[in-house]
């Protein structure tokens, strides 16, 4: 592994993010248009995608970290940018997602770990739920997971943390330590995690198309 590119990248990003101009109404307004009429589904035009890849990982990595500056919540963005993206799923995933940044932030894998493989999960899944012989889910999480850690130089959300924020933190282990992690400017540079893993699972879900 790479650590001083992987600082690089890392440090590049979170310093766009930290001049970026986050125009919070029209995210807001993008959230609750979900909210009330649900994630569009979508028949995708396979070469339409092939053509405007680049464009198309931008667009989910940038609306990954907007959604998870929003709700604070890096697994909510990163899979909520890849359905909209996809039009997969509902919002219902969306809420279950809640508990999921840092495995309910006890330390185990970060949101985004479990944003992408949710995505993945629905993008490479049989319509015959009783189907256990397709192995592409497993296939594209194992790429997914090999891949977010090298650009993330882990999986579990205290190193990630340590990484973006300069130390781990726990919410939970008092205000004090609460206070300390909003002062560390973690609503715009945890979104660095989000944009990046979301970016990477929309990567796998394209390639899949290529092969095709």
């Amino acid at each position: 592994m790479n650590t001083q590119k992987i600082s690089k990248e890392l440090s590049e990003r979170m310093e766009l993010l930290s001049r970026r101009g986050w125009d919070l109404p029209a995210i807001e307004k993008r959230f609750k248009n979900f909210i009330e009429n649900g994630i569009p589904k979508k028949r995708l035009d396979r070469q339409a995608i092939l053509r405007n890849k680049a464009e198309i990982l931008d667009r989910v990595q940038t609306r990954a970290e907007e959604y998870c500056y929003l709700n604070r919540s890096c697994a909510k963005g990163s899979v909520l940018a890849l359905l909209e993206e996809f039009g997969l799923g509902n919002m219902d995933i969306i809420k279950a997602m809640a508990p999921f940044p840092g495995l309910a932030m006890t330390g185990g894998n970060c949101g985004p770990v479990s944003g992408g493989l949710i995505a993945i999960g629905l993008f490479f899944s049989d319509e015959g739920l009783t189907d256990y012989r397709n192995p592409l889910p497993y296939i594209a999480a194992r790429a997914f997971l090999d891949r977010f850690e090298k650009v993330m130089g882990s999986l579990l959300c205290p190193e990630i943390q340590d990484q973006l924020l300069g130390r781990p933190y726990d919410p939970f282990a008092g205000l004090e330590e609460l206070e300390a992690f909003d002062q560390s400017g973690a609503q715009e540079k945890c979104a660095v995690a989000p944009g990046l893993g979301a970016k990477i699972a929309a990567e796998i879900m394209i390639e899949s198309l290529e092969k095709d």
